[in-house]
């Protein structure tokens, strides 16, 4: 999917500037044509734009099969996943679509294009989303499996259609809580995540690993820990309530 490849670009930018070097964005709204990229910049973003494109048709096709045979209404949480995935990819597309043309920013329109394209917030939102949704995944099938019997009394619909809006609403925060305090337009150009203090940095740094890899890690890893060990308990069991059976019909 895009994620992976999305997030090697991906990165916190710092860099050390003067308020007098950033670019007043109230004014006339303008983009206009930049200087062109070098040749290893040009031919990456050539190549994740193509991946993007093979991303988003292979995911259009997931989801038109899942609504054909009509398991989006069974799956909910997986429907999602692949409609998080397409979004990301289609925002794969546009935001480095955009970064190939090199075009100067300026005015309030070229404030938010920083903001939303190319400070790769929308796209980041949508990996952010895709992340928790993962999450959501997780918990579902350890509580479908280890706690049948109470998912099936106490889990309801509502409650999956919930979590699919958590997914969204708290990709967005994620992302826009991040970018908005630290990306801005300096001398026509968009720097996504400038910050100018070792504290916030650190402070980034560490709130990114842990919300993007480590929590989402370690519920995963429980989740299906869990369920392994179910599996095993309950095939353990089986084969202890039926080991004459099982042993003539290998006779046989």
């Amino acid at each position: 999917m895009s994620g992976e490849t999305a997030t090697v670009s991906h990165r916190i930018d710092v860099m050390t500037t003067d308020q007098g070097d950033m670019t007043d964005t109230t004014g006339e709204n303008g983009v206009t044509s930049s200087p062109s990229h070098d040749g290893g910049a040009l031919y990456f973003e050539a190549l994740v734009v193509v991946i993007g494109i093979i991303s988003t048709a292979a995911n259009g096709l997931v989801l038109y099969a899942l609504v054909a045979s009509k398991q989006h209404k069974k799956h909910e949480l997986i429907f999602n996943q692949n409609a998080l995935d397409l979004y990301s990819c289609m925002f794969l597309v546009i935001t480095y679509g955009l970064k190939l043309s090199n075009i100067y920013l300026s005015g309030s329109l070229g404030y938010w294009l920083c903001m939303f394209l190319f400070s790769e917030s929308l796209l980041f939102s949508g990996i952010y989303a895709s992340l928790f949704n993962l999450m959501f995944i997780s918990i579902e099938r350890y509580l479908k499996v280890v706690h049948a019997v109470w998912s099936k009394k106490k889990l309801r619909k509502w409650m999956t259609y919930a979590a699919i809006a958590c997914t969204w609403i708290s990709g967005v925060i994620q992302e826009m809580a991040m970018v908005f305090p630290t990306s801005a337009v300096i001398n026509k150009v968009c720097y996504g995540h400038v910050v100018t203090s070792p504290e916030i940095r650190l402070f980034l740094c560490i709130h990114h690993v842990s919300v993007t890899y480590l929590i989402v890690l370690v519920i995963v890893i429980f989740c299906y820990g869990k369920i392994l060990v179910a599996i095993r308990r309950r095939a353990r069991v089986m084969a202890g309530h039926n080991p004459c059976g099982l042993a003539g019909h290998n006779d046989g």
